[in-house]
């Protein structure tokens, strides 16, 4: 039988980190903890698992002390996870199946997030694939980016039983990790030799609402997709706002300013009527329904 080592990095994981190696109990031959110095208890709940526990600084880049567990794991197969995480008895099974029958070298598994207490199927948190199981040694992360995933030297297949994630529980909780990603995502965009222009601050957004509440059907998830999709906008500016900080506030050309905000304000409009028209068309009972707001669609 495999041996799997269960990794993970934490800092002040106390609340959550023993539900999650809870739910590994008869999976992880092993685990392994690298901690960033918590002030809590952390630790005090690795030991209670007998987890393998290293101590060491919090980087900003959180991925480096989960690569560092990587590194630490001597067995066949690395499950990683996040404290906040849980394997449910049904991926408990697929997973030792998985590792017994050795097709591929890593394995996709979905994840259940829940936000705000409950699950988000849509607003583009669902099927959400992490590339968590894989043979050891065969992956690694990059370190660059909080949302990377492991890069893979092999052949990767998917699990169908999803991770479960207690995922933002507070509105607090969001906001704090807001300004951590708009800063990443702020780097990413200028290491990439981009460049903003004025009307991005009114775009990046929009963009941003139109793909999650639309797109990817966050009206299906009421209000809770509503509040994401328009927190997602928000996270959007403040990416804008920073990469503008970084440019050093340059000031856009005065001239006509207010018409050229009004052309793209009333642009942004006419895109959210046209995506509401085209729910309106694709959920239409009968033919003549669907006729009407293909002509309004069409004529704005």
């Amino acid at each position: 039988m495999a041996k799997i080592s269960v990794c993970l990095a934490t800092f002040n994981e106390e609340k959550n980190l023993g539900d999650c190696l809870e739910s590994v109990r008869g999976l992880a031959a092993e685990i392994v903890v690298v901690d960033g110095t918590s002030t809590d208890k952390t630790v005090a709940v690795a030991n209670k698992y007998r987890a393998k526990v290293i101590v060491r600084e919090n980087p900003p880049m959180f991925h480096i002390n989960k690569q560092k567990a990587f590194e630490a794991a001597t067995g066949d197969w690395i499950l990683y996870l996040d404290a906040d995480e849980r394997v449910t008895p049904e991926l408990k099974r697929e997973i030792l199946s998985a590792t017994r029958n050795r097709i591929h070298d890593g394995y996709w598994i979905p994840r259940k997030n829940i936000i705000f207490g409950r699950w988000i199927e849509h607003t583009g948190w669902y099927p959400d694939y992490q590339l968590r199981l894989f043979r050891r040694g065969q992956a690694y992360l990059p370190c660059k980016t909080v949302h990377e995933q492991p890069v893979l030297k092999g052949q990767a297949g998917h699990l169908k039983n999803p991770l479960w994630h207690e995922n933002y529980q507070t509105v607090s909780q969001f906001i704090a990790r807001l300004d951590r990603y708009t800063e990443n995502d702020k780097n990413l965009f200028l290491s990439e030799n981009k460049k903003i222009q004025w009307h991005d601050a009114i775009r990046f957004p929009v963009s941003e609402f139109l793909k999650r509440f639309f797109l990817e059907q966050g009206y299906k998830d009421g209000l809770h997709g509503l509040v994401l999709s328009l927190f997602q906008s928000f996270s959007a500016f403040v990416t804008f706002t920073k990469i503008w900080e970084a440019e050093g506030f340059k000031e856009a050309d005065s001239r006509d300013f207010l018409a050229k905000t009004q052309k793209e304000l009333a642009k942004a409009l006419g895109e959210i009527k046209y995506w509401f028209l085209t729910i309106k068309f694709e959920n239409a009972s009968n033919l003549v329904e669907k006729i009407w707001y293909r002509i309004l669609r069409k004529t704005g």
